[in-house]
């Protein structure tokens, strides 16, 4: 039988929605919402299940774990030859991260200075990260691509400055020797797993030796709730990259709140073999810590969704598949291509799964239904197929489907803990804005930032938009609905839903543009910059950055005109383009470490092409 000789499930969502229910082998909990409806319009939605007890540090899950299961494998990872696996059990990861703790307290390092860690996922990085939580050095783990591409190194700097970290951390010192040469680490500790670099090396090899002169015991005792745990920088997708303060406390509860609504996790131990970076909260937080505190394994991927990194993530996930997959769509839609012809590979990936999330974005509901098709072949049966929604300011989950509702788009319903206060608008799109003790108490070093982040309630302003699955029905979830922050007005007063907008001027260019940019802002119409697709545009016809090349502008043409007409109003209606000959710019921070554009920086390093947009004797101008 191969896949497509399934039954396929029901179209309607609500009968999807059953029909997933009943084929759903993962043990759930039905969502379950209070509402209460004000009389100025806003609504505020909780949880009806109660918090439990929570951990006051992520020390004490180690701890938990290396005396209930010490021989469990706790961390692993492929040796830097690709040859074996470096397995480390809970009753060495708990005796590794003391020995490193010790370490770093016999240098004076204390709860006033920071770690940076400069290198991506790895164990080493993991035991000196839960090293310095262990006695209250909070760490600051960046993205590997600011230290690695030079044309970076001003994010790396920016980062480096604010912090003003007391030791760095790398891999391999050869690897990241242009970094580490950088005048912003002089006086720092540099910690190498392995090789030499430009500066006095460390080895972590000194580090694991650990220094019983210290009282380790008492620096770990002063950790409580409130103790920093981590700096994250957010990816400055619309400014630049502000210092989340991440505390103990954020951490254990938002594990806490998500065990209340994922009872499965303890049933058996789960596992999973996952590449998502440990400097953005999804990987680093959300999964890293799903596994620590339910006694799990984490199994390291060095692949990601991309052509040659998939490779190796595939050949991880078979080897060592897991019972939770985690992914972004593009990566999940990777996985469903690349197994169609590939029935063994798909018995062992998609055999003991428990649990299949996607977040970032939407995941195209013909990659749901593949996925739901290969775990109906294999387990005759499906995991609980779920999203969430949350922000690095919230440690991350805040709204999260826990029960089987069929279908992709939902992000769920408020976390035990959570209050969501929704602010809707004349077509019941809502503003959304959180409050409970998994978000942050502010942003590193930038109280005016900090203090413009809450309402006069202390909501977290979140700039998000949702709206109801159904309006009546709160329990059935809401859906991510864009950035209200990227919005603007027409000169006409008229709000642009620019973030909705945008993904539907993608979809209408594939295979034309690789990026949009929605420009507008107290103009007339709508316009668009696109940035075309590779081998899309004749680069030989550029007038002064703006593509002319006539067949290309005809067929972004064509396709606008055929999105316009499916729409009303001048809101969804793109009038003007210009083709843009440079790519993003990293140097100048117009693309986020996680690879999305900073719209704001892009408009306004592009001034003059922006004026060009808005002139109708341009004669790069596409008009609509």
């Amino acid at each position: 039988m191969t896949p497509t000789d399934l039954p396929n499930a029901p179209s309607g969502s609500a009968e999807r929605a059953d029909w997933a229910r009943a084929n759903t082998l993962t043990r759930f909990v039905p969502h379950k919402v209070v509402r209460e409806d004000r009389a100025d319009g806003t609504i505020i939605l909780s949880s009806g299940y109660d918090m439990p007890s929570v951990a006051p540090n992520t020390g004490a899950w180690l701890h938990d774990w290396a005396k209930r299961a010490p021989e469990r494998i706790a961390v692993s990872e492929r040796w830097s030859d690709g040859e074996g696996w470096r397995d480390v059990t809970y009753a060495e990861l708990l005796a590794q991260v003391r020995a490193v703790a010790s370490s770093l307290l016999a240098r004076g390092l204390g709860q006033a200075d920071t770690i940076a860690i400069m290198s991506g996922n790895g164990v080493d990085h993991l035991i000196l990260s839960l090293a310095a939580q262990y006695i209250g050095v909070p760490v600051v783990p960046l993205a590997e691509q600011y230290s690695l591409i030079v044309e970076a190194h001003p994010r790396l700097t920016f980062v480096l400055d604010k912090v003003r970290p007391k030791m760095a951390f790398v891999d391999d010192a050869a690897r990241y020797s242009a970094a580490l040469a950088l005048p912003e680490l002089d006086g720092v500790e540099v910690v190498a797993a392995r090789g030499e670099g430009p500066r006095k090396v460390t080895p972590m090899a000194e580090l694991l030796k650990g220094d019983p002169s210290v009282d380790l015991d008492a620096a770990h005792a002063k950790v409580g709730p409130d103790t920093l745990a981590k700096i994250l920088f957010t990816s400055g997708s619309s400014s630049d990259p502000k210092g989340v303060l991440t505390t103990h406390r954020m951490m254990c509860v938002n594990q806490a709140q998500m065990g209340v609504v994922l009872p499965f996790l303890d049933d058996r131990p789960p596992a999973t073999t996952d590449w998502l970076p440990w400097n953005h909260v999804f990987g680093g937080s959300h999964n890293v810590n799903m596994m620590l505190s339910h006694g799990g394994t984490l199994i390291v991927d060095s692949g990601k969704p991309t052509g040659p990194g998939f490779a190796t993530t595939l050949k991880n996930r078979t080897d060592r598949p897991g019972t939770l997959v985690f992914n972004v769509p593009v990566g999940f839609g990777m996985l469903v291509e690349a197994l169609a012809d590939k029935r063994e590979q798909r018995e062992k990936i998609f055999g003991d799964l428990d649990l299949i999330f996607y977040a970032g974005a939407s995941l195209p509901q013909e990659v749901w239904e593949g996925l739901e098709r290969y775990c109906l072949e294999v387990r005759g049966g499906l995991p609980l197929m779920i999203s969430s929604w949350g922000l690095t300011e919230t440690a991350p989950a805040c709204l999260m489907v826990h029960e089987p509702i069929g279908r992709s788009g939902v992000v769920g319903v408020p976390l035990p803990g959570v209050s969501v206060k929704l602010i809707p608008d004349a077509d019941m799109r809502c503003e959304i804005r959180v409050k409970g003790p998994n978000v942050m108490p502010g942003y590193f070093n930038d109280p005016d930032k900090t203090k413009a982040a809450f309402d006069e309630e202390g909501f977290f302003i979140t700039g998000d938009a949702v709206r109801f699955v159904d309006p009546q029905d709160a329990e059935r979830g809401l859906i991510f609905d864009g950035r209200v922050s990227e919005d603007f007005k027409l000169d006409t007063g008229t709000w642009v839903q620019a973030g909705n907008l945008r993904m539907a001027a993608l979809k209408e260019l594939t295979g034309l543009a690789q990026d949009v940019v929605i420009c507008g802002h107290d103009r007339g119409e709508v316009g668009l910059f696109v940035f075309p697709a590779p081998g899309a545009a004749n680069l030989d016809e550029v007038a002064g950055g703006a593509v002319a090349d006539a067949h290309l502008m005809a067929r972004i043409e064509e396709r606008l005109r055929a999105m316009n007409s499916r729409v009303t109003g001048s809101a969804k209606r793109i009038t003007r383009a210009l083709i843009l000959a440079e790519p993003p710019s990293l140097k100048d921070h117009e693309i986020t470490d996680k690879g999305s554009l900073n719209i704001r920086k892009v408009l306004t390093r592009r001034a003059d092409l922006l004026e060009r947009l808005y002139d109708n004797e341009d004669p790069a101008l596409i008009r609509v």
